[in-house]
């Protein structure tokens, strides 16, 4: 966890958005290669290069990730002519679901362009060259295999985690369970093309890119504006079916007893993790519905404030705190853990995992990363293919499993839950 000892200076300036170098919209910057990326309806972050980079991993990957941050950030001198959350150094960040192998990235970029509140900005760490803005590639043809745990794979560890939670008397109330997809593109994948056409689709979500992890998140885990802090918790699933509107299916969610009961333990848990940090919090007592293109969620929007101590804690520290939630985790989560990893049998990685930025004055976002796939490799297929070139990219979908779960029903939704990212690969208009 070496730390440069040269000193490095960020400089914050203003943008005109009447400039054509800089006044379209943010993933329209992105030169290409690795992209960052942080955008919802139009605003957010986007930024290329690296500057400085922690690799880490393990039960210590939040504690690892906050002590390099606060001793880079000392060797850092800043010139910030704007003074908005996002301003100054940025390390956009992604961190594991589970302890193990728990690998995890923090980034620091050579340039970042952000926007808020109408107001446009660009970030440099040292002399960063203008880039040059390469057109955006498609991944030509897409097919699909099956990844480390397939659909038939899936459906026998929903039944198992059913079973267990019979049995347990109580002990087990909820399940998260994930599975895998591995999506082939003749061509290599350009990282832009996924964002564009997920920011497109599903403009309401956090459109995000992180070392090869690229999704677009409905799922807000935690927003720190200084003292301020919310979180917008999702559980509870229905998807379209012919036949029906979109107000028949939101009222038969919010109706579900299955799905109210999901719900009420995920925001219950964000809840009292997150009360020990606040001396305010706002939880409503009845979730609203989030409509989004492929599904409807069940949705709790919690507000609070940090208590004002000299030593208040940073915002790794209570990522760390609220990670993972009922929503990603289970109930009660010290039990469901465990049996995430024993029935799924794979390394999810980061999917599921805090996903997001943070500045040097402590304000930051952290979803979870939910509706996203992890670029794996970009290869040469062989000489007897003539050199054609393509890459790999694995998908993750899941749902929470509680005691009266279908497994029929929950192979479904998660299908569903492929499809943003499945379609974004597809080019689907």
């Amino acid at each position: 966890m070496a730390i440069t000892s040269r000193r490095l200076t960020a400089r914050t300036r203003r943008l005109d958005p009447a400039d054509p170098r800089h006044g379209r919209p943010l993933l329209e910057l992105l030169p290409g290669g690795e992209s960052l990326s942080w955008v919802r309806e139009g605003e957010g972050l986007v930024g290329w290069g690296c500057a400085a980079r922690l690799d880490t991993s393990g039960t210590a990957r939040f504690t690892d990730a906050d002590s390099w941050w606060r001793q880079l950030c000392g060797h850092i001198d800043v010139e910030d002519e704007v003074g908005l959350p996002g301003c100054g150094p940025v390390a956009f960040t992604s961190l594991a679901f589970a302890d193990q192998p728990g690998d995890s990235v923090l980034v620091l970029p050579e340039v970042v362009v952000g926007e808020r509140d109408g107001v446009r900005w660009i970030t440099t760490i040292g002399d960063a060259p203008e880039p040059v803005v390469e057109p955006v590639r498609q991944p030509g043809t897409v097919s699909y295999s099956d990844g480390r745990l397939s659909s038939t794979g899936y459906r026998q560890a929903v039944t198992a985690a059913v079973d267990r939670m019979r049995d347990s008397g109580g002990d087990l109330l909820k399940v998260v369970l994930a599975h895998d997809l591995v999506a082939n593109t003749s061509e290599p994948l350009d990282e832009r093309f996924l964002l564009h056409n997920l920011a497109s689709r599903y403009s309401n979500c956090w459109t995000f890119a992180v070392d090869g992890l690229v999704g677009a998140t409905p799922e807000l885990l935690l927003e720190r504006r200084g003292y301020e802090v919310r979180s917008r918790v999702l559980a509870g699933t229905a998807w379209p079916h012919p036949g029906r509107t979109d107000d028949e299916i939101a009222a038969e969610l919010l109706a579900s007893a299955k799905n109210r009961s999901e719900h009420q333990y995920a925001s219950e848990s964000l809840a009292e993790r997150l009360r020990p940090f606040c001396s305010e919090l706002s939880v409503p007592a009845s979730p609203s519905v989030l409509r989004l293109r492929n599904v409807l969620h069940l949705a709790t929007d919690v507000e609070g404030k940090l208590a004002d101590t000299p030593e208040g804690p940073g915002l790794l520290s209570v990522v760390e705190a609220v990670h993972p939630t009922a929503a990603v985790g289970g109930t009660p989560t010290a039990n469901a853990v465990p049996l995430i990893a024993e029935l799924e049998g794979m390394d999810r990685g980061r999917y599921a995992g805090p996903v997001g930025w943070i500045d040097g004055s402590g304000n930051g976002e952290f979803g979870i990363a939910l509706r996203c796939g992890q670029v794996e490799q970009q290869s040469t297929a062989g000489a007897g293919s003539g050199g054609a070139r393509g890459g790999r990219v694995r998908l993750f979908a899941g749902g929470g499993i509680v005691p009266d779960s279908d497994p029929d029903q929950e192979v479904a939704e998660a299908e569903a839950k492929l499809l943003p990212v499945r379609e974004a690969l597809e080019g689907v208009r």
